[in-house]
């Protein structure tokens, strides 16, 4: 099974709102990024706008033909902004408001019963819903309660140590997604995962369903060619 990549254009938004024109053309850029291979697309609104705007989301609906992927802490303008759009699937990230950016999973036992009220409310409109985990089975198993259909564990841990010890960077992320397997839960991962650590985490998940990449992906892109880096990253997730 090769894995799918989805990729982020948080990024790409907030280039083109620097200069408050629209030059990187979000609509325009996640066409391409499509064409260019990827097998989906996946977005980020925060409460501030900061980058993806809920504009954003609604126009991208229109142009985004393969899978569309919405992510973030599900207060109520962002449930109701889901609910509009239908994506392919949901991912829910437990963000505080004024968040840099993801930095750690939810704790499905603590919110048990408010991921599985939610999660409940997406599903029953045929959307795919996601869960953002860290790896840890206790969390992994309580989340498989929440009746999610996968769960996306946050892989920044696994990046920090991956040049010193790759083995060790990444058993905590077997265990978890053998967890997850054994209770029919599909996993995707994403955060700080690149061309350098990408494949090994891939051929040591076997059943890894998507990764989600943005902030790494256009770092490289920026000196290899947006379209040479999207065959570089299928390369290396088919071909392990």
């Amino acid at each position: 099974m090769s894995t799918h990549l989805s990729v982020n254009i948080n990024k790409w938004a907030t280039l083109r709102n620097a200069r408050g024109t629209n030059r990187p053309d979000l609509l325009q850029t996640a066409k391409d990024i499509q064409d260019f291979g990827a097998a989906g697309i996946t977005v980020h609104p925060r409460p501030d706008e900061r980058h993806i705007k809920y504009r954003d989301a609604r126009a991208l609906k229109e142009v985004v033909h393969t899978e569309y992927n919405i992510e973030g802490n599900p207060i109520n303008r962002f449930i109701d902004l889901v609910l509009e759009i239908k994506p392919t699937q949901v991912t829910l990230v437990p963000d505080e408001p004024d968040a840099l950016t993801s930095d750690s999973g939810w704790d499905t036992i603590s919110h048990q019963d408010f991921l599985k009220k939610t999660i409940k409310i997406f599903k029953e409109e045929g959307i795919r819903t996601s869960i953002f985990l860290n790896p840890d089975i206790e969390m992994v198993k309580a989340a498989a309660d929440t009746g999610t259909d996968r769960i996306e564990l946050y892989t920044e841990p696994y990046a920090a140590q991956y040049e010193e010890n790759p083995t060790e960077a990444i058993v905590a992320f077997v265990s978890a997604a053998e967890e997850a397997e054994k209770l029919g839960i599909g996993l995707n991962a994403g955060h700080d995962l690149n061309l350098d650590n990408i494949a090994f985490f891939a051929a040591s998940i076997p059943s890894l369903k998507e990764v989600s990449i943005g902030h790494a992906l256009i770092c490289e892109s920026i000196y290899l060619g947006l379209e040479n880096v999207i065959q570089m990253y299928n390369h290396k997730l088919k071909n392990y």
